[in-house]
This record gives C-alpha cells, sequence and structure tokens, in this order.
C-alpha cells in the first residue's frame, strides 16, 4: 500500500492512497467470510458453509462491492493511523481508479486533529488577586441573618416598607390579562424590589382587605417584547399585613445562629467564610486568565467540525437556560437587537465555541507535554463524588455505569489537573 498526503489547510488533509492484489486478496476473503454466513448451498447448514464452496454460489456483484468496501475501510483506517493523523469525522472518500483483483487508487479527505504548538506556558502573567473582606460586607451577611430570625406578626395598619404581605393580583394590558401577570396568595416583602417599578411601592399605604388598581409601566428594556414599555393595571388585593420584628445584634443572636458565644466570633466566622469563598473565585478567575493567555501564546488551528459541535452545544444549553426565564430564543435575539438568528450565532455563539476549542485543544497539548494523566483511582473517586449528588435518585444513579459518562468525567478530571498544573507553574 502506499500513501501520499497532501495538507489541505493547518486542519484539513487529503490522502491519496494505492493498494495492490494482496490487499484487495485480504479484503475479498474478508467479504467472503461475510456473504458465507448467509450464503445457502445444499447439504449444509446456514453459516456453516466452507468458504471455498461460498465463493462459487454468492452473487460476484455482491461479493465485489464487499470487497471494495472492506479494502477502502481497512486502507483508510491504516493509512490515518500510520500517518498518525485522527480524523474528526468520517474521511470522504473518491475512488480514481478500481481494477478488481488488481489495483485501487483512491483519495480520502478529512479534518483531522491539528498540530498545537504551545508558547512558553512557565512564564505566563496572570496573577491571583489578594481578596479582603470589609465590615459592610459582614455586616450584610448579618442582616440577612437577622431577616431569617425575624419574627412575623400580623397585623392590622396600612402596609409600609419591609413588611410581608400576601396578595392576590391581576395584571391587564388594554384589558386583556397577560401571560405571567396573575398571582394567588402571593407573598411579597414591600421594598425587595422583585416586581417592576411602582408595584410593591404602590401596595404601601393600603390596608388589609382592600382591593384596588395599580396603574404602571413595564420598563423599556423588559426581557418580554410585548410588555416592553406596556402600560399595564394590576387588580391587586392585599389579603393580609405581618410585620417582621427584627432581633438585635447581641450574643444571644450569636449563639442562635451557630456554635457562637459571642457576636465577635459570629463576625470572625462569617469574615472566614467570605474570605475562602474570594479566594476560591480568585484562584477560578486566575485559572481562566492562564487558559486565556496560554491560548494567546500558543498556535492553534481550530477545525471547523469542532467549532460546528460547540456551537450546537451552547445554543441547546442557552435555549434551556432560557426556557427556565419563559423566553424563547427568538425573544432574546429581538430584545437584543440581532437581525436574525444567523447574526446571533456568528457574533455570540462562534467566538465563544472558538475560545471553547482553542480551549480544549491546548490543554490537551499541555497534559501531553507534560505527562499528566487521570488514574483509575482517581476517575472513581470522581464518579463517587457524583453519586453522592443523586444518592437518591436510583435512575440518575445508573447513568454513572455508561462508558460515555465515565470518559466524559475523566476528560473533565484531566482537563481540571492539566490547569492546576498550569497554575502551579505559573504562580507568584
Amino acid at each position: 500500500m502506499k500513501t501520499s498526503i497532501k495538507h489541505l489547510s493547518d486542519t484539513k488533509v487529503e490522502l491519496t492512497i494505492t493498494i495492490g492484489t494482496k490487499e484487495l486478496a485480504d479484503a475479498e476473503q474478508v467479504a467472503l467470510a461475510k456473504l458465507a454466513r448467509e450464503v445457502k448451498v445444499a447439504g449444509f447448514r446456514k453459516g456453516k458453509v466452507p468458504l471455498a464452496v461460498a465463493a462459487k454460489n454468492v452473487d460476484p456483484a455482491a461479493l465485489q462491492e464487499k470487497t471494495l468496501d472492506n479494502a477502502l475501510s481497512m486502507a483508510v483506517s491504516t493509512s490515518f493511523l500510520e500517518e498518525k493523523l485522527q480524523a474528526l469525522d468520517r474521511p470522504a472518500v473518491e475512488i480514481k481508479k478500481f481494477v478488481p483483483g488488481e489495483t485501487l487508487e483512491f483519495t480520502a479527505e478529512a479534518e483531522v486533529l491539528p498540530q498545537i504548538t504551545l508558547g512558553d506556558y512557565k512564564k505566563l502573567k496572570a496573577t491571583a488577586e489578594k481578596m479582603t473582606v470589609i465590615a459592610k460586607e459582614i455586616d450584610e451577611v448579618i442582616e440577612r441573618m437577622r431577616q431569617g430570625f425575624s419574627e412575623k406578626t400580623e397585623v392590622k395598619r396600612a402596609a409600609k416598607n419591609d413588611d410581608e404581605t400576601i396578595i392576590d393580583f391581576v395584571g391587564k394590558k388594554d384589558d386583556v390579562a397577560f401571560d405571567g401577570g396573575t398571582g394567588t396568595d402571593y407573598a411579597l416583602t414591600l421594598g425587595s424590589k422583585s416586581f417592576i417599578p411602582g408595584f410593591e411601592e404602590g401596595i404601601i399605604g393600603h390596608l388589609p382587605g382592600e382591593t384596588f388598581d395599580l396603574d404602571l409601566n413595564f420598563p423599556d428594556d423588559y426581557h418580554v417584547p410585548d410588555l416592553k414599555g406596556a402600560k399595564v393595571t394590576f387588580t391587586t388585593t392585599l389579603k393580609s399585613v405581618k410585620e417582621a420584628k427584627l432581633p438585635e445584634v447581641n450574643d444571644e443572636f450569636a449563639t442562635k445562629a451557630g456554635p457562637f458565644k459571642t457576636v465577635d466570633e459570629l463576625k470572625a466566622d462569617i469574615k472566614r467564610e467570605l474570605t475562602e469563598q474570594k479566594e476560591r473565585e480568585a484562584v477560578e478567575k486566575l485559572k481562566d486568565d492562564l487558559v486565556v493567555q496560554l491560548i494567546e501564546v500558543s498556535t492553534i488551528p481550530t477545525p471547523e467540525i469542532l467549532i460546528a459541535d460547540q456551537m450546537k452545544s451552547i445554543e441547546q444549553d442557552f435555549e434551556r437556560n432560557l426556557m427556565y426565564q419563559n423566553l424563547s430564543l427568538d425573544q432574546y435575539i429581538e430584545t437584543q437587537k440581532f437581525a436574525d438568528k444567523n447574526e446571533w450565532l456568528d457574533k455570540e455563539v462562534k467566538p465563544t465555541a472558538i475560545k471553547r476549542v482553542k480551549a480544549g485543544l491546548v490543554l490537551a497539548e499541555l497534559s501531553k507535554v507534560e505527562k499528566i494523566e487521570a488514574t483509575n483511582a482517581e476517575l472513581e473517586a470522581h464518579v463517587e463524588m457524583y453519586k453522592q449528588q443523586y444518592a437518591n435518585n436510583p435512575e440518575a444513579l445508573k447513568q454513572f455505569e455508561d462508558p460515555e459518562v465515565r470518559r466524559d468525567i475523566a476528560n473533565r478530571l484531566l482537563t481540571e489537573k492539566t490547569v492546576d498544573r498550569l497554575v502551579a507553574l505559573n504562580r507568584k
């Protein structure tokens, strides 16, 4: 077998492959063995016909077709392996010459895993930010804790800010109720800014049992196109008002909040947790910055097939997230002022896909150069960690026996270890 290679681009090759008599004879034997399983010959059970006998009874056209298929398959596989090329899709084959039993010449074109040239990955410039926690941040946490420990008492007075109210409401635009504008026994804390401007403010001053109309305008940048800047009326019934009595911040409060004897101990613990959280965030940002820099200093051709696959994945995830917000992709495209879906894909999705593909390729190359591996023990520990998250869901647990899922977990683990190594090599 002879193979010549032509690089059509950094990510696409065309192999010209020629095979001769021996390879075609081998391919014919494989084809004959497959056909012999189905051929019917008097005196022999199905599947037990000797090859020599089967050769005289199979359809010659079928034998030639299968021989050609086998020859192409074996030659393509062998050639890409010998050339150390990893095809990213099924090679497109074009037969140039075929003389049965004598010679076969064809081309095989495919996108391949490109050659990655790493830059100096040990001298990157990203540094972890120094994190500090200020008193205001601690006070904000304590204030949220006070809200959680507040005692709520129903009152008959007019509603005021910070009260917890129970309301019924029906929102109408042009006297027609709109989707998402109706609620029954809805718990709303006044001042929480959960509703559009003017709604919570409009409840203040009303007494329990009152029904009233709130004439409001949706913001011009509201995420639902039909309601952007729309004039609406919410017919609202204030069913109850509860006053929240917040506890004082003292040592007694600290003992309720956790295993603390004093407020100082509580604040010290909050500071510790906030510091750890900020430090984790700083490390994650450092990792992202280092990967971006590694991409910038390296040469990373990006195969179109990988970009297309990543774009499809991003689009599916994005639509799923929009669905949780009761939005469609068309609505998002309109609110972001894209001309159409193609413009959104080109300007927002594709750049993200390219970054992800480059990150995946450059980290895979770095893991090879640095000889980083994910051991079976590490993989099992990771799988067990995921299993703990789904301990009460037998159906979900089954997925971790799927080789594809385990392979995905192993790849993520290898990526994590590679990024950790990158951080270690550049820690200032």
